[in-house]
């Protein structure tokens, strides 16, 4: 039974002592100053008329770069421990571009907010595009390169790494629908992205070791996957959607190996990549926003989500019925965060590591924004009923920190518990802010 969106009365339970509370954002979503940066696929994505819905783009967004101190303001006013951020590869590749993200751990450190940052979220610099970009296996070793970099720089002061965020959405909606940068379509085709992706994982994690580094992630999106029914079709289309969407990336990092004969498919020597692939981890991120209803295709494209699903997949996305959903379209199910976890729990047993929830939030407009209190407040109680069930969840991060450039939606969905004036970028925090803080506290 899927219980309905709604804040109830007895207070959340305390999860376990050491459990990190925090927020997450990303560079290309926040920080602007694109004119001190190298031009990212993004960039180049939402130059073309017709790619963003408003026809926005990320050149000021919330201008972080330049106001990052109000920001680090806004979070340990919100008393967060942790802060996950995404360090911009583009900057990084400019003269000065590492001096940004010295400052802002400074910062973090002077307000007692841990930094977490993320190596990858998106923004593959348009030389490397033009290259081949992920489709390409030296990107991969490109991306090490640039890991060992930051990890000189930064590795004194940052303790906790994530690698990648999201490679299942940047493959399939960059790289087989073209629905995101680098706007390729090449359904099917788009598997090596997948893999060089990985691989590019792998090599982070060795060179974030040498460094000395102890305690590394990646962020990995996740969400159950339920037949539209129980006839065969839409069982068989339901399963695989699964392993395109779940077991692709969650096996080749936790097992060593690809699902189903997917490894055939890949390019290189697959085996060898493996081994470098699931480099053991410290923690594994889930980033967990809604199940998916999936069915057997109907023979016609769908629009879903926002996002035009091809009628040539064998699949389809379907409308999850009788429950809630955000100003995005999205179903409103914390259960699923709990069936997800123990899922994993039950499928890869002591192949798991500790779980930190990466990323989980919704998009709503106002300020007054008591469906996302709602909607936070039934996510963590089902994550604690994951705890109570055997789950090690070690760590939970909101998104977002603030409103955001929301890729191809533009400015049009605002996920934040701070809203943002995209005209005067003045911040203002919500009754979520408010809502998130007082959990905090009630945890410490």
């Amino acid at each position: 039974m899927i219980r309905r969106m709604a804040t109830e009365e007895q207070a959340i339970p305390r999860f376990p002592d050491g459990f990190l509370w925090g927020v997450s954002t990303s560079a290309h979503q926040i920080e602007g100053a694109a004119d001190e940066r190298e031009r990212s696929v993004w960039d180049a994505f939402t130059a073309e008329p017709g790619r963003v819905k408003d026809g926005s783009t990320a050149e000021v967004a919330c201008d972080h770069y330049h106001r990052y101190r109000e920001d680090v303001s806004l979070l340990a006013g919100l008393g967060v421990d942790a802060y996950r951020f995404s360090i911009s590869w583009p900057r990084v590749r400019t003269d000065k571009g590492l001096d940004f993200y010295d400052r802002l751990v400074d910062e973090l450190a002077a307000a007692g907010v841990r930094p977490v940052p993320t190596l990858f979220h998106w923004d593959l610099p348009v030389a490397l595009q033009a290259n081949g970009g992920w489709l390409h296996r030296d990107t991969a070793y490109r991306f090490a390169e640039y890991v060992s970099l930051v990890a000189d720089r930064l590795g004194d002061r940052v303790k906790k790494w994530i690698t990648l965020n999201e490679p299942a959405e940047h493959t399939l909606f960059g790289h087989a629908l073209g629905a995101h940068a680098p706007g390729e379509k090449l359904m099917f085709d788009a598997l090596p992205a997948a893999h060089h992706q990985l691989l590019g994982h792998g090599l982070a994690v060795q060179a974030l070791r040498a460094s000395g580094a102890t305690d590394i992630g990646i962020a990995n999106s996740h969400g159950p996957t339920w037949p539209a029914s129980q006839e065969q079709p839409d069982v068989e289309a339901a399963d695989f959607y699964d392993l395109l969407l779940n077991r692709l990336f969650a096996e080749p990092v936790l097992l060593g190996e690809y699902p189903s004969g997917l490894g055939d498919l890949m390019p290189g020597d697959v085996a060898a990549d493996l081994k470098v692939i699931s480099e053991p981890l410290d923690f594994y991120g889930v980033n967990y926003y809604a199940p998916t209803r999936v069915g057997a295709p109907k023979g016609e494209d769908i629009e879903f989500g926002g996002l035009t699903i091809p009628a040539e997949l064998p699949f389809s996305v379907q409308e999850i019925e009788d429950v809630p959903v955000t100003d995005f379209g999205w179903p409103v199910v914390p259960e699923g965060l709990t069936e997800l976890l123990t899922t994993f729990h039950e499928r890869y047993g002591d192949r798991l590591p500790p779980v930190v929830i990466t990323e989980n939030g919704c998009s709503y407009e106002g300020v007054d924004d008591r469906a996302r209190i709602a909607y936070l407040d039934g996510h963590v109680r089902a994550l604690h009923r994951a705890v109570e069930a055997g789950v090690d969840v070690r760590g939970y991060f909101v998104w977002s920190l603030m409103d955001n450039f929301e890729w191809a939606e533009g400015y049009a969905q605002r996920f934040g518990l701070v809203h943002v004036d995209f005209e005067t970028l003045a911040r203002t925090p919500k009754a979520s802010y408010g809502w998130y803080r007082e959990l905090l506290r009630a945890q410490k």
